[in-house]
């Protein structure tokens, strides 16, 4: 390959002129950033310019990462250190040539390298850099996971009470081979942000997935002979009994990554006809997405948001399934009622974020610190303002409804459909009807809907049948998007999640229904009459309308529950 500098290539390809160039050779020399790095980073040109022009220029071929699967034994050509300082991907060899993708093909210091690691000829390929760094995370997380396996089998002579011992002494991912296969689990699982992971024992083999964006997808499959091992170690880090099969266990865990970051883990077991199955639940510890717009509340919602949090005393809910990001919505709301003027304490299992100003307590069940008890337990700490995790049996309800009635302000989540469902919840929980209209001032209902990918984002029609579910008329007055598929999002079209929700305010004729023990129709009814209520379809629909999300997911997510 002719050497020739990329500034050069994008000027004779005219998408860079000498002016741009120029602004991004200063930026280059503070930053010390390659320079293919710095225009796109500063918007001078789009990675794609950026790829169109050297496989046009330099007949570099282009390798489209995400749909391409790569062969484990692909990392023994080059060693993982040399290929994420120079995130480069061994992708196929053939003979004594080697195909490496890169996103900086004209960086030839990384094929030098690559050449002297793997005593191969190297070629390289440009790949987009999204799709490099999970290429290469997949990829050496694979190899190390295949090593421990083999490894694993290796030693198929250790009992697992030996391997067990081995997990517990062992510090770090240099030990036992159970606990290296562990951590790539776990670091796979982070790498791919994925909010849980399900490591399931089958008739033949345990297989484990991960959830991203609500969506679990399989990502490794474990030999059934190494199945007790496995199950051990995770049992070992989060301090269960590892010689109890028979029933579920909980436990919690703290692993540090690489870079030097702490991960909190909830880990749970439950039995099942072909051994344990045990899921992780990764806590995320990023709270900047702890804000109204971070958790998607509208400008239509904002006045309720703020109208039901100007309350001094009575109860607020969230409600939602599992997975629906009512512990977010939570914490938004602690973060916006904290202050130095008031005595906030919450009740949490598990704890997931630390909050400064506020009196966390962690439920322990195990040792009789429930819900219930550390309730009792706070109303003699002269609180202004009370957080309940959650509201899981008619003890915690009952002591919640009554704190919130005898003027404290009690925030806490509850698992229902819907908004109205959640004041029938309330009655099967064995909580009166005075006091569910009484304390209750506000109930948040929610869901999370995939976001459209904004780079490969498309306008399409939808079908008839799709606009019947979601109660669109008039589909004219829409402009209908999905997402194709890219680079960006890994080819599902999808990137990241946002919330969309129903708010539900408390007025006189519905807390006079509640109280006269309405049933939960003849509630809504009341409830559609007061005018200012926007069911949770109606804003997905709206988020449809921007090009937010696609009619698909609002309907699969929302429209089955109006």
């Amino acid at each position: 390959m002719q050497y020739r500098r990329l500034g050069e290539i994008l000027q004779d390809a005219g998408v860079l002129s000498e002016e741009d160039l120029n602004r991004a050779l200063s930026i280059q020399k503070t930053s010390g950033k390659r320079l293919g790095t710095v225009l796109i980073e500063n918007k001078f040109i789009t990675e794609m310019q950026l790829i169109d022009t050297l496989k046009m220029q330099l007949g570099i071929d282009f390798e489209d990462l995400n749909n391409e699967k790569i062969d484990p034994s692909m990392a023994k050509y080059i060693p993982k250190n040399i290929a994420k300082q120079y995130r480069i991907v061994p992708v196929k060899v053939q003979g004594d040539r080697l195909w490496i993708a890169m996103e900086d093909p004209l960086n030839f210091r990384a094929i030098e390298a690559a050449k002297e690691v793997s005593k191969k000829r190297v070629t390289p390929m440009i790949a987009y850099s999204d799709a490099v760094g999970r290429a290469l995370s997949v990829l050496y997380e694979n190899e190390g996971a295949a090593l421990a396996i083999e490894q694993m089998q290796e030693e198929r002579g250790v009992t697992v009470a030996e391997a067990a011992e081995d997990a517990q002494a062992a510090n770090d991912g240099a030990a036992a081979p159970t606990v290296k296969l562990v951590n790539s689990i776990l670091e796979r699982g982070v790498a791919e942000k994925a909010s849980d992971i399900h490591v399931e024992p089958r008739e033949h083999e345990m297989v484990v997935r991960i959830r991203v964006d609500g969506r679990l997808t399989q990502v490794l499959t474990i030999p059934k002979e190494l199945q007790a091992a496995v199950i051990s170690r995770f049992k070992v880090m989060s301090n269960m009994n590892i010689t109890e099969r028979r029933v579920p266990q909980d436990g919690r865990a703290v692993v540090r990554r690489p870079d030097g970051t702490n991960v909190d883990l909830r880990l749970s077991t439950l039995p099942t006809i072909y051994g344990e199955k045990v899921v992780i639940r990764i806590l995320s510890r990023d709270q900047k997405t702890l804000t109204r717009q971070g958790i998607g509340i509208t400008e239509r919602d904002n006045a309720k948001f703020d109208r039901i949090l100007e309350n001094s005393a009575g109860m607020i809910l969230i409600v939602g399934p599992t997975g629906s990001g009512k512990t977010s919505t939570l914490y938004t709301m602690i973060q916006e009622l904290k202050s130095d003027t008031v005595n906030m304490i919450s009740l949490e299992d598990p704890v997931e974020f630390q909050i400064d100003g506020v009196t966390q307590v962690a439920i322990n069940e195990k040792v009789g610190l429930t819900f219930a008890s550390a309730l009792r337990a706070c109303l003699r700490q002269d609180p202004d303002i009370i957080c309940v995790g959650e509201i899981r049996d008619g003890e915690t309800a009952q002591i919640a409804m009554q704190a919130a009635m005898t003027g404290h302000l009690v925030l806490s989540t509850i698992h229902t459909e819907d908004a109205i469902s959640a004041i029938d919840r309330l009655k099967d929980l064995g909580v009166e009807p005075y006091l569910i209209g009484g304390s209750v001032r506000g109930i948040v209902s929610q869901r999370l809907l995939r976001r459209i990918c904004p780079n490969c984002k498309e306008e399409i029609v939808p079908s008839a049948h799709m606009l019947d579910i979601a109660g669109i008329k008039d589909p004219s007055k829409y402009h209908f998007y999905h997402g194709k598929g890219c680079h960006m999002c890994f080819g599902t079209g999808y990137r990241g999640r946002t919330g969309v929700f129903e708010i539900l305010t408390m007025n006189s004729k519905l807390r006079d229904a509640i109280t006269a023990g309405l049933s939960s129709t003849e509630l809504r009814k009341v409830v559609n009459e007061s005018g200012d209520f926007v069911p949770m379809i109606a804003n997905a629909r709206d988020l449809v309308a921007k090009g937010i999300t696609t009619l698909d997911e609002a309907v699969r997510e929302v429209a089955t529950i109006e």
